[in-house]
């Protein structure tokens, strides 16, 4: 998850100034920051985080990322970050809130559309790419290619998924007035054998547990191929800023996912419902062209999931909840 391909070494090292990654506490931000150092060890590589768990701190700082604590609700916190006076030219925004987003909307909108907009402006003369998801799109048919970076964010109800098209407009408006390079990293899916949509199916058939195939597909791809090209995106970057589709090349079915892993278990999948004719799918026919093809393939992650449930690997305890069709997390 955090060794580097020669192209984002090339890319990194073609670009001036340090990097700092905003939320790199969370679920990819670790591996990330990593991948960034190793791919570009004479810059400095900066993570922030509240850093509720300071372990995460003390193994970012072994590997060369400075760890810097900030509470980004803080508009003065954020003033005092290193920015382009202190050398720093390259951000990348991890930061946001999903799970638990219905219980406190007002929080969810604070973290997805204000901070943005004062990370926007404090990084003004910048390079950003922001993290976004797949959810700013309506779902769409299964049978097509899935949504284009072209189609309108008009996402389905929740406070989620709107207030990521908030954090887009946010980053946009930042880009148009000031003139910032960025790109918006339309996410769908990132996955390590610790969490993730093939995590959640893995557990469900090797405990029997139920599946809804209600959200019958779903478009995944492995962390570190995620790591690498929303890194790389910093060196194509857009003014004004715009969306790219990061995820694998193919839709993945559900139901086939459970079969694979019954195959692999021995186990009989149980599963419920029936596949709805929509779902939240993505055309990556654009990252594809510049980036290439993610490294790891779909055989290969279902290959490293399966066995690392079955030994008992360790899991983060973060379910996708991506069989969710009411916007509600």
């Amino acid at each position: 998850m955090t060794r580097p391909s020669q192209s984002l070494i090339d890319d990194l090292n073609a670009l001036d100034g340090d990097i700092i990654v905003l939320g790199v506490g969370g679920k990819m931000g670790p591996t990330l920051a990593r991948m960034a150092k190793r791919a570009a060890p004479s810059k400095r590589v900066l993570g922030v985080a509240r850093f509720s768990d300071p372990q995460v701190a003390a193994q970012l700082k072994q590997v060369g990322v400075e760890p810097v604590s900030c509470d980004l609700l803080d508009r003065a916190a954020i003033a005092r970050l290193p920015g382009s006076a202190d050398g720093v030219s390259n951000v990348v925004f991890m930061a946001g809130h999903k799970f638990g987003a219905t219980g406190n909307p007002a929080f969810t909108w604070a973290m997805n559309v204000a901070v943005p907009w004062m990370v926007a402006e404090h990084y003004r003369d910048c390079r950003i790419a922001a993290f976004s998801t797949a959810c700013v799109y309506p779902f769409f048919p299964t049978s097509g290619p899935g949504a284009s970076e072209s189609e309108p964010a008009i996402p389905p109800p929740g406070d989620y998924a709107a207030s990521c098209v908030g954090r887009e407009r946010m980053f946009e408006h930042g880009s148009q007035r000031w003139g910032t390079p960025g790109r918006l990293v339309r996410l769908s899916y990132a996955i390590d054998m610790r969490y993730g949509v093939l995590r959640d199916v893995a557990d469900s058939v090797f405990n029997s547990r139920p599946i809804d195939l209600t959200m019958g597909w779903a478009d995944v791809i492995w962390q570190g191929d995620a790591n690498e090209q929303a890194l790389r995106l910093l060196a194509h970057c857009t003014t004004p800023t715009s969306p790219i589709n990061i995820t694998g090349p193919a839709h993945t079915s559900i139901r086939w996912l459970a079969g694979e892993f019954g195959r692999r278990f021995g186990r009989t999948p149980v599963l419920t419902g029936a596949e709805a004719p929509s779902a939240w799918l993505v055309d990556t026919t654009a990252s594809q062209k510049l980036l290439g093809l993610p490294g790891v393939s779909l055989t290969t992650m279902i290959d490293w999931v399966a066995d690392w449930v079955a030994r008992g690997g360790e899991s983060l305890g973060k379910p996708t909840h991506f069989e969710a069709r009411d916007g509600r997390y």
